[in-house]
């Protein structure tokens, strides 16, 4: 009898180590890069903002040609308003928001690929566990599969690969995050663009990897 109890005692604790579907932190900024198959190379810092469903990409720069440019994007998905700023030369361009706002978490749905060691495990402070999963999304336009790894403590993003439509696949990389008060300042527009109108046209190759987070 106690062995049954301790063998479903074991039980328990194992299934209780099993990975879950997890959230972000609701507020976090750090750095990203994207990157899609036979295309440029996308750099940006981000600040991100659950509460209020904002996302500002600040210093968007891509590489291609030997060119690099600088662009901030301001994501506010309450308002339904994308502003593409370029502060060099004062510069705004509103539209509209294709998507919703989808938070920085793993759906509840998803499935566990497996769980690893970044760097080493044989040493403390050498590695950082993290989890994999993979899905699908029904979004506003056809199905998006995806496959994202966040640290198994505290569900920090470190990437995300999707492909919306059976098109290419885009690599989203997090680092240097950081998980607490995100800058009010970030999501604020600069006084130039009071003055732009909301082009009708809607924004969606930018957003479609933000909407998958």
């Amino acid at each position: 009898m106690r062995a049954l109890v301790l063998l479903v005692c074991l039980s328990v604790g194992c299934l209780a180590q099993k990975p879950q579907p997890c959230s972000s932190p609701a507020l976090m900024s750090g750095s990203l890069s994207v990157s899609a198959q036979n295309d440029r190379l996308a750099l940006a810092k981000y600040t991100y903002d659950e509460v209020g469903q904002r996302i500002s990409l600040r210093e968007l720069g891509t590489f291609g040609n030997k060119t690099f440019f600088h662009l901030d994007i301001l994501l506010l998905y309450q308002e339904g308003i994308m502003y593409r700023i370029n502060r060099k030369a004062g510069t705004c361009v509103q539209k509209h928001l294709s998507e919703g706002f989808h938070p920085l978490a793993v759906p509840k749905d998803a499935t566990l690929v497996g769980q690893y060691v970044l760097g080493s495990s044989s040493v403390p402070g050498e590695g950082v566990l993290v989890n994999t999963w993979a899905g699908k999304l029904q979004m506003r336009k056809g199905t998006a599969e995806y496959m994202t790894t966040v640290t198994e403590f505290g569900c920090l993003p470190v990437s995300t690969m999707f492909c919306k439509n059976n098109e290419r696949w885009v690599v989203v990389s997090f680092f240097d995050n950081v998980a607490g008060m995100a800058d009010p300042q970030d999501f604020i527009p600069p006084p130039f663009c009071n003055d732009d109108r909301l082009e009708e046209e809607e924004e969606e190759n930018l957003t479609a990897f933000i909407s998958l987070f």
